[in-house]
């Protein structure tokens, strides 16, 4: 036995979609929120001890890499004030290992890289 609808039970069957799709728009929202609320602010100052127990490397090679310049950071006086999040994009920007791709990427990688020899026949 099959469910077929008949011209008469559309009312019903547009209300019952409204109540689906009104109930998904609530669902979506809430996890919107929810996901806004876990994003937490990284931009805070930190000293020279604490970054360099937050980068796990010697206090001596982040002096060094401080006075390269290698490292952001700001001096306002005497001493060095780094920021998390700028310490973050740092270590992205300095990876050896690149991200790894996805297959559409390196599809596209290696299709750039690859060029043909021009026809000598369309030269003329």
């Amino acid at each position: 036995m099959t469910n077929e609808l008949t011209f008469n039970d559309l009312p019903q069957v547009v209300a019952e979609l409204r109540d689906e799709v009104i109930g998904m728009r609530q669902m979506l929202t809430s996890l919107q929120k929810d996901n806004g609320q876990r994003k937490e602010n990284t931009h805070h100052p930190m000293s020279v001890e604490d970054a360099a127990g937050y980068l796990k490397i010697p206090l001596r090679t982040l002096y060094m890499k401080l006075g390269n310049g290698a490292i952001p950071a700001t001096k306002p006086g005497k001493r060095y004030v780094l920021y998390q999040d700028e310490l973050d994009k740092w270590l992205e920007c300095n990876r050896k290992n690149p991200v790894p791709l996805t297959d559409e990427e390196q599809n596209a990688a290696i299709l750039a890289a690859n060029r043909r020899k021009p026809n000598k026949a369309d030269w003329r």
